[in-house]
């Protein structure tokens, strides 16, 4: 027999489909999650997504199916895994401002940790066994040495980070009680954008560093502001590790294919292994958009580690992952959407 839930938008009864699994990306309207939703529909996939809207958008869900809510709404949560045949589900479902989360950390622990407690007990009652987590290389703190392979010790400087690694300590223990088989995926600087620039990364407020660059570059802002330029770095600001979006989308599949083959669980760093710092950045904006870009330097911010670069080896090892696009086609593909937006 079938069932039917009601949605938050417009009040539409949607019916389970009678063949299918599907993917459920909470958090899907957002930058990472909207191109995730592209790349599995692309493939075939059926996809469901779950969005609150609070920081995503609407006009980013351009495949599947779109159900408006919240994680907080338990209830909803059982309605969507009664209705909805769903295999898997892929969470990014949380606020990542580090700043932020180190003035408002209530804010942080109750989205990214109590909320995705709703969502990992509203999938046991269901026997959704199957959860890829969207994690973060904050949880390595300020790290030992570089690059960051898996094993090395997590001891966040900031909340946000904290947020991330309690979760990743909930699913070790939900996989040991319930049989949960999870992926931890850590990203490193998530950037650029779908490079046939349908979607692309918009935040309201915009704290990452190349769409802000880029917003130098085009005139929406006046300048960029570098934070610090005493590190111990090779230029002296500090030094990132960026992946693009399509790169970390792949990775999720491969990893969901990886832990339904062996009824595992695992944890991934992605990135593309190399470091640049800010002013690298900045100069490479510069040589792809053509424009020059006004730089104000200021004072160091609390909770940015002076350098964070990943080993991917054990994701490429393991999953056959392998990142495709550099730090100029990374921006490239930035500039792209970021025009076409300009342009409207």
């Amino acid at each position: 027999m079938r069932r039917a839930i009601r949605t938050r938008e417009g009040g539409v009864w949607r019916e389970k489909e009678a063949e299918g699994q599907m993917i459920l990306i909470v958090g899907g309207a957002g930058y990472i999650g909207s191109h995730m939703n592209k790349m599995l529909s692309r493939s075939g996939r059926d996809t469901l997504v779950l969005d609150n809207l609070r920081c995503g958008h609407r006009e980013a869900v351009r495949w599947g199916k779109f159900i408006e809510g919240d994680l907080a709404d338990t209830a909803l949560l059982d309605r969507i895994f009664s209705a909805y045949p769903v295999e898997a589900v892929f969470h990014f479902s949380a606020f990542i401002n580090v700043g932020e989360s180190v003035t408002a950390p209530a804010k942080y622990y109750e989205n990214n940790v109590v909320n995705t407690l709703h969502l990992l007990d509203a999938m046991v009652r269901h026997n959704v066994q199957n959860f890829i987590f969207s994690s973060t290389c904050a949880t390595y703190g300020e790290p030992e040495r570089i690059p960051i392979v898996e094993e090395m010790r997590q001891w966040p400087i900031n909340p946000y980070g904290w947020t991330k690694l309690m979760v990743e300590r909930i699913l070790a223990d939900y996989h040991r009680a319930y049989g949960l088989n999870f992926c931890v995926l850590r990203y490193f600087n998530a950037a650029g954008a779908d490079p046939e620039a349908e979607i692309g990364e918009r935040h309201d407020p915009e704290t990452h560093l190349i769409p802000l660059v880029l917003d130098a570059a085009s005139g929406r802002r006046e300048s960029i502001s570098v934070y610090g330029t005493d590190y111990p770095t090779p230029d002296g600001t500090c030094v990132r590790d960026y992946i693009h979006v399509n790169d970390l989308a792949k990775a999720h599949i491969l990893a969901l294919a990886y832990i339904q083959k062996e009824g595992i669980s695992a944890d991934f760093n992605l990135g593309n292994g190399v470091g640049y710092s800010v002013r690298e950045v900045i100069e490479m904006a510069k040589q792809v958009t053509g424009q020059e870009i006004k730089v104000i330097y200021g004072e160091r911010r609390p909770g940015d580690p002076p350098e964070l670069v990943g080993s991917s080896e054990k994701a490429r090892r393991i999953l056959g992952w392998q990142p495709e696009y550099d730090l100029r086609a990374i921006i490239e593909t930035a500039w792209w959407w970021h025009e076409k937006e300009r342009r409207g």
